[in-house]
């Protein structure tokens, strides 16, 4: 079993978090395609855990790869995003978790754009988006 920094109980869990939410990062579920808030957003910013509130993507590595998730070709750093292998629904897949707190995020494929070639494929309940604050001009 991975151990994570951050540990709450799943009461501790289920308290903080609102159910889909829940269902989505500790009982490792999904959200439908093209429903969740950030699948289409744009904005410049950061994602991080829903959970945990650790940072885990930037706007920057963000894509439209055409699945109806929000894609990203890299993490911030390579060590904030753990992974394992998931053998549910009969499929052989690499899971993606905040490696802080071992939250869900979704699943990390191959085929995604360069310079990385994978794209981590990751549920909007799993995120919170913090959008880049704008700099006063300097003087």
């Amino acid at each position: 079993m991975k151990r994570f920094p951050v540990v709450k109980t799943e009461a501790e869990w289920r308290a903080a978090l609102d159910p889909e939410t829940y269902r989505i990062t500790r009982q490792h579920g999904t959200e439908r395609a093209f429903t969740g808030r950030y699948w289409d957003c744009h904005d410049a910013g950061t994602f991080g855990c829903a959970c945990c509130g650790a940072l885990l993507f930037s706007s920057e590595a963000k894509y439209d790869s055409g699945s109806g998730w929000p894609s990203f070709w890299q993490p911030v750093e390579p060590s904030a995003v753990a992974t394992d292998s998931d053998t549910t629904h009969g499929m052989r897949r690499v899971e993606a978790l905040c490696a802080a707190c071992g939250a869900h995020l979704g699943h990390l494929f191959d085929d995604g754009p360069l310079p990385t070639g994978q794209r981590y494929c990751i549920n909007s309940a799993s995120l919170l988006f913090e959008p880049l604050k704008n700099e006063p001009p300097k003087k």
